[in-house]
């Protein structure tokens, strides 16, 4: 192997980048791609049918065309037959060739309730049952829908619907995850739990070119360093390559009040600032009758009271921005501007008058440690209206279970896209999705939102969709649900000798393109 996960990150003289995953990666399966950490590592092994280009638009991976029936129930994939699986001489798979049996396979994977899929959920009640997945011969995949679905293929770009080989996953059980075989421009070397994760280049990568060979560098090799502040010193040291994530306790060591990188640090890295697919907000639960956030004017009132652009320039040093309309962030067609001001002390002392529930005590926002901060500033905020909160400070684990329970009046969340389609964020809100059977952690319940959001899944018609999303975002807006805090932005620290890095608005890692440009 190129590297050894004993060896030091210098010791040889091939093109490797380095980066670090703080929270870990506990699997390389794609069946259980859920968190960005996984996510990112999973990228470079695997590809699926179509992918995201840097645009977020719809382009070919292994598929290389597609047609989508009249009725729109029938998608059918012609496939690059040139594509094929890492060699892996434990089982054998050796040049073995990707076929659209190996998708009929990987799609009814994913739903086997055996797999015990992270991804189950993304074809329920949406693909025929009888007939879901079906391969016609070795280069033509079919996918079968119960109704229209707008956004199937930009469900098809994600993670859970990358490829794998039957005979690999049937070889090594639950350890595939340990041992993945993919088709991606790199492939598994080594991997010592809690330490250290390598990958090496995939010599026959299906995408390169005698003129233009992907990937340029030789291996990626990933560490495990649970602090961020470590983290950080690592890489300034030069031990890493790749530095993702700004948090609280050292943003201002790196960044200037304006966003830019720390003029010390300008020579030897850059900054690379990029749309960010996720939504800030704190979150109320509409199924609490026992304190004032059962009123629609209590809502509003903190709605109104919250200054973002001085939690942006202040608490974040410029990065993400002020909402200036949904809960579908800028970057999407599902984005529907506002008019309206937020910040209005005036008009949120006005929707706090009109509150039929007066409080008798502080109202609790809970919050993790990273978020602190924000929250002092909204407790502040509301303290000049005549809003008591009071803070509770919880590890993240237990945050997102009480959230999910619907133990909390009013939390900080966030939603991350798992595909760029305004649906994604409607689903948030979506009746039949109240938590724990899905993302709708404000459990939100109204019917004319429930029939929009039918209605939107159900139509491919551009025009009708964005209607749906002005008639959803306008419902939102009236029963005020959540409270946006802001639009964010993903922050990447490169080192000057790296070139050819790519991230997109989800915040996906692509190192196909990377090059080092100088070895020390």
């Amino acid at each position: 192997m190129l590297i050894s996960c004993n060896s030091a990150p210098d010791s040889s003289d091939k093109k490797i980048i380095r980066f670090n995953s703080a929270s870990g990666i506990t699997s390389l399966d794609p069946a259980f791609a859920r968190t960005q950490e996984n996510i990112r590592a999973v990228n470079q092994l695997f590809n699926g049918l179509v992918e995201l280009d840097s645009q977020l638009n719809i382009s070919p991976a292994i598929a290389k065309s597609w047609s989508i029936s009249e009725d729109a129930k029938t998608y059918t994939f012609v496939l690059n037959n040139e594509v094929f699986f890492h060699n892996d001489p434990k089982i054998p798979i050796i040049n073995e060739r990707v076929t659209a049996t190996d998708f009929e396979y990987s799609f009814y994977r994913i739903i086997d309730k055996k797999t015990a899929s992270d991804g189950a959920w993304i074809f329920n009640d949406i693909v025929n049952p009888k007939d879901a997945f079906k391969a016609l011969n070795d280069t033509v995949f079919q996918i079968n829908l119960k109704k229209p679905y707008a956004p199937l293929l930009n469900l098809l770009t994600m993670a859970y619907c990358y490829v794998v080989p039957q005979k690999a996953v049937e070889f090594y059980g639950n350890s595939f995850g340990k041992n993945p075989v993919g088709t991606g421009p790199f492939q598994f070397a080594n991997w010592s739990e809690g330490i250290k994760l390598n990958f090496i280049k995939n010599e026959n990568y299906f995408e390169s070119k005698p003129d233009h060979p992907i990937p340029l560098i030789d291996a990626i090799s990933i560490t495990f360093n649970q602090s961020k502040q470590t983290e950080l010193l690592h890489f300034f040291q030069g031990n890493l390559d790749l530095f993702n994530g700004i948090e609280s306790s050292f943003k201002d060591e790196i960044l200037t009040p304006n966003g830019k990188l720390n003029p010390k640090y300008v020579h030897n890295f850059e900054l690379q600032k990029n749309p960010f697919l996720n939504t800030e907000y704190l979150a109320f639960n509409m199924e609490d009758s026992m304190s004032p956030v059962c009123d629609v004017n209590f809502r509003k009132a903190i709605h109104h009271a919250i200054d973002r652009e001085t939690m942006i320039d202040y608490l974040r040093n410029g990065i993400g921005k002020s909402p200036n309309g949904g809960f579908s962030p800028r970057g999407l067609p599902a984005h529907v501007k506002s008019d309206e001001t937020m910040y209005n002390l005036e008009l949120a002392q006005e929707y706090l008058s009109k509150c039929s529930i007066k409080q008798t005590k502080p109202l609790q926002l809970t919050t993790t440690s990273n978020y602190l901060d924000l929250c002092i500033l909204v407790q502040n905020n509301c303290a000049k209206i005549g809003i008591q909160i009071s803070i509770n400070v919880v590890p993240a684990s237990l945050l997102k279970q009480s959230k999910s329970t619907g133990e909390l009046s009013f939390f900080r969340s966030s939603w991350i896209a798992d595909y760029p389609d305004g649906e994604n964020y409607m689903a948030c809100f979506y009746g039949p999705n109240k938590a724990p059977n899905g993302p709708n952690y404000t459990r939100f319940s109204n019917h004319q939102f429930d029939t929009y959001y039918t209605q939107l899944i159900n139509t491919t018609d551009l025009k009708k969709r964005k209607e749906l999303y002005q008639s959803m975002e306008k419902l939102l807006a009236k029963e005020q649900p959540f409270v946006l805090l802001y639009y964010d932005e993903s922050i990447w620290i490169k080192s000057n000798k790296v070139s050819g890095i790519r991230i997109n608005a989800l915040n996906h890692l692509d190192l196909r393109n990377a090059n080092i440009l100088s070895l020390e």
